[in-house]
């Protein structure tokens, strides 16, 4: 076990965070799709709302009003609905209690002094979101070690027993600021993690195979297939949808995905009714406003998509409605108006994030922070259309707080003896 995460509190991780703003079941859609644009891993936690104002709660009352997390996919495939669809002004100001899922072991409140590898171990656990006190300021010793006291850990501070803290010196908590939290998730503790790679050596160095950490067990839809099919039965973690085509070596290659990542910033109206007509393939990969639909790839159509969805219908003839890749940001550049129809040229940023299984664990992080993503799937080292799995948040938190290897004194010795040597 790597000893920062023994010697750091998950106080050390809200430095600078912000106050935490609770999103309530009772909010529209439309907010929740402004809210999700600025939040971390695609989605927002969703709140009960308070009883009685200006209530004091505990952590037990804060739990039963948690409802669940909402991200991205979850709008989409609600605003894909035949119903949504039909009026989706409607749609926009439906309460997200009516969209969210609900799950309240996804978050947890700890206190800042809490140990890291504890709040590891939660998150390995299912836990997506850690509620934690604000705090003014941490008193007396420096707060990397300040649940170390005489040699021994500190337990959490028990509130419904002052006599049990009694003994406890005053210097090794945080002053809480009450009613006051801020909300880490696991990008949050994946970028602390990056910065502190050379204490975890040699796991960041190693490849995502050796560690074992590829996920087979990925959700999948072929391309021929309706993209609505995904919806179905929506992935929790990660929240994403491999868009394949089955190869004839038995081997499936992705050419794309429906995920909450995706879909993080796109235009939700527009993302929705491609959803709903186009197949996963056509979806994915975008389809453009001046490529005929003679000309597009070789992927079924939702056969639904006929007269019943048309706009700008005037002097009797109907146009049906178009899709752009351009218009839910699929597109890196948008002023590219002689896009042709073989996938490597429109694809544009619908091409999934992808790495080999011979990926070194610190490049699939540094992956996923600069994308913002919840994952990466994970091709074949020999052949990259080879789709093996895929590894997000749990996989890479399961990895680093794995026991670190032991070296071999004689093997030690050996190294020392060549380096004075040398």
């Amino acid at each position: 076990m790597a000893s920062v995460f023994l010697y750091h509190v998950v106080g050390d991780l809200t430095v600078g965070k912000p106050e935490l703003i609770e999103f309530t079941e009772t909010q529209t859609v439309e907010a929740a799709i402004r809210a999700i644009g600025e939040s971390t891993e695609c989605g927002i936690p969703v709140w009960k709302t308070r009883s009685e104002k200006g209530l004091i709660e505990n952590a037990e009352m804060r739990r039963k009003r948690f409802v669940g997390i909402l991200n991205s996919l979850d709008i989409v495939a609600f605003l894909a609905r035949e119903e949504c669809l039909a009026d989706q002004e409607k749609a926009m100001k439906t309460p997200v209690s009516e969209v969210v899922l609900p799950d309240n072991s996804l978050l947890k409140e700890l206190d800042p002094a809490t140990r890291l590898i504890d709040a590891l171990e939660m998150m390995k656990q299912g836990v997506k979101r850690l509620l934690v006190p604000k705090s003014v300021v941490w008193r007396g010793m420096s707060k990397r070690f300040s649940i170390l006291y005489n040699g021994k850990w500190l337990k959490n501070i028990d509130t419904s027993n002052p006599a049990a803290n009694a003994n406890r010196p005053s210097t090794s908590s945080p002053v809480p600021i009450r009613d006051k939290f801020c909300c880490l998730s696991r990008e949050d503790i994946i970028r602390f993690i990056i910065g502190c790679l050379g204490a975890l050596a040699p796991i960041p160095l190693s490849s995502i195979y050796s560690l074992g950490i590829i996920n087979p067990n990925y959700c999948s839809i072929e391309a021929s297939r309706p993209a609505i099919d995904a919806t179905q039965k929506l992935p929790s973690d990660p929240p994403a949808v491999a868009v394949i085509d089955p190869m004839a070596d038995d081997y499936n290659k992705i050419i794309g995905e429906i995920s909450a990542t995706k879909l993080w910033k796109c235009d939700y109206l527009a993302a929705a009714w491609a959803l709903a007509n186009f197949s996963a393939g056509q979806f994915v990969m975008g389809v453009e406003d001046n490529i005929s639909s003679s000309s597009l790839p070789d992927f079924a159509v939702n056969p639904m998509v006929t007269n019943a969805n048309t706009a700008n219908s005037r002097g009797g003839i109907v146009r049906p409605k178009k899709f752009s890749s351009r218009s839910i940001g699929f597109v890196s550049n948008p002023t590219n108006s002689s896009l042709s129809v073989s996938r490597s040229m429109y694809r544009g940023r619908s091409a999934p994030l992808t790495c080999k299984e011979t990926s070194s664990l610190a490049a699939v992080m540094a992956q996923m922070l600069s994308h913002r993503a919840t994952h990466v799937w994970v091709t074949d080292a020999e052949n990259e259309d080879h789709l093996v799995g895929v590894v997000g948040y749990a996989d890479i938190l399961a990895a680093v707080t794995r026991p670190l290897p032991t070296t071999n004194p004689e093997t030690h010795s050996c190294s020392s003896m060549l380096i004075n040597q040398a």
